[in-house]
């Protein structure tokens, strides 16, 4: 029997305990032993890899977050360090590695396949949907579907005090999750690192939405723009004359029960790629795009910076 190990690199996101799951039950219906890496590169490191039986799958479908935890590792940058997790990996006969991650860590997997020949696929996962070459990342939707109900959950209270209420999302430098929370949650106001903004052009609309009886606004900024949230909410008390709120949602978006699509794309992201590895794809990322699931290098993924869909942007012509 082949062996196979899965682990987890970087942030967590809900649907990486669907996708553990899966990666045990499909490793096993393909005649391979499957092992967990505990912590990241550095369970590599540490050797904490232990074989995955049904018993450690079960019961964790529903739960945000990964149950084998990650971290990241500055120890896996260093040439010595990845020879000690070579090593590990040859006294369990593993030489094939499902990473759960970002950019950063398939670029980590691509030096340790070069150097030491462990065929590996990447499995984007991050809530900021930032990878370039994939349409999807695991764990957004969960992410989308936290913002939305707290969204919705702030509006009730602008609306009672007819407040301004400035929500910020998270996203580093890409302002996905914002601008879709926002069109999906009818905010009034989206501000994303893409797109240059004057809130001097907003101040006469704002003020005559008032006039007309507008009693409340939602606007909902990415962590990755140029001025502070609190800059925002005075901006709405200062020119446009409602008390404001700043809500910073923060580490709330990357947790929670995974969403139903989630819990699918973990299946599918798992089974392309074990099904990628043993069909002799030693080095690669399974991206999801507009033609369905494709296999792509990592120069393709890492070395161009992630751009957000035409489409979505020509929305933000909404506000």
């Amino acid at each position: 029997m082949k062996n196979i190990a899965i682990l987890c690199s970087g942030g967590d996101v809900s649907g990486m305990n669907p996708a553990l799951k899966q990666f045990v039950e499909y490793s096993l219906q393909n005649g391979l032993t499957p092992y967990f890496v505990y912590d990241g590169f550095e369970g590599l490191i540490d050797n904490k890899i232990e074989i995955a039986t049904h018993k450690d799958a079960a019961g964790i479908i529903n739960r945000g977050g990964t149950i084998i935890g990650s971290a990241r590792s500055k120890r896996f940058m260093q040439k010595e360090f990845r020879e000690v997790a070579k090593k590990n990996l040859d006294a369990l006969s593993i030489d094939m590695l499902l990473v759960l991650g970002g950019d950063g860590s398939f670029r980590g997997m691509d030096i340790f396949y070069k150097e030491h020949g462990i065929k590996f696929c990447g499995i984007p996962s991050t809530i900021d949907n930032d990878i370039n070459g994939t349409e999807y990342c695991l764990g957004v939707d969960t992410a989308l579907n936290v913002i939305k109900d707290s969204i919705d959950n702030i509006r009730d209270t602008a609306a009672s005090f007819s407040r301004a209420f400035v929500i910020e999302t998270m996203g580093r430098n890409c302002g996905y999750l914002a601008l879709v929370s926002a069109l999906c949650s009818g905010a009034e106001l989206c501000l994303i690192p893409e797109i240059e903004y004057d809130l001097k052009e907003y101040e006469k609309s704002f003020k005559e939405q008032i006039k007309s009886g507008r009693k409340y606004f939602i606007a909902v900024v990415s962590e990755g723009i140029k001025e502070e949230s609190s800059e925002i909410a005075e901006w709405f008390e200062e020119k446009i004359g409602l008390e404001s709120r700043v809500t910073i949602l923060g580490h709330t978006q990357r947790g929670g029960n995974p969403t139903i699509y989630d819990r699918l794309m973990a299946y599918k992201f798992v089974n392309h790629a074990i099904d990628g590895l043993l069909g002799g794809r030693d080095e690669s990322v399974i991206c999801y795009t507009k033609k369905g699931f494709e296999y792509k290098s990592i120069d393709e993924i890492a070395n161009k910076k992630y751009e957000l869909d035409s489409e979505l942007l020509g929305y933000l012509k909404k506000f």
